[in-house]
């Protein structure tokens, strides 16, 4: 029976790879749709402001308050955006370089786009 238990053991570790596999392939999935949402969310937030500059300048009004307050909230998707990147890169295995935003291998030292050097980030 050692052949046996030999071909379970390694149906067994086989199973084991495949599920954290699927896992991870659910978790990108969700990351990825969360990035496109956020992405929807900073395109709708860009065409309200444009529209505010509009009505202003139309009008001769100040909403110089109005366009602030909008590009604060442009400001903070984009930092949700930038976490959501980074939990995507790490389930990926992937390192984002903080000069220019482009992933690299995982262990990589210097930015395979700009050279930026990884390591110390």
């Amino acid at each position: 029976m050692g052949v046996l238990d030999d071909f379970i053991v390694n149906a067994k570790t086989a199973v084991d790879t495949v599920g954290k596999k699927a896992g991870q392939i659910a978790d990108i999935s969700k990351l990825r749709v969360s990035v496109a949402d956020l992405n929807n969310d900073i395109s709708k937030k860009f065409e309200s402001l444009g529209k505010t500059v509009y009505e202003a300048k139309k009008t001769g009004q100040d909403q110089t308050e109005s366009v602030s307050e909008a590009a604060e909230e442009i400001d903070d998707l984009y930092d949700q955006l930038a976490a959501v990147n980074q939990q995507l890169a790490a389930v990926r295995e992937r390192t984002i370089c903080k000069s220019c935003g482009t992933e690299n291998p995982q262990g990589a030292v210097y930015c395979v786009k700009c050279g930026h050097k990884l390591s110390d980030e």
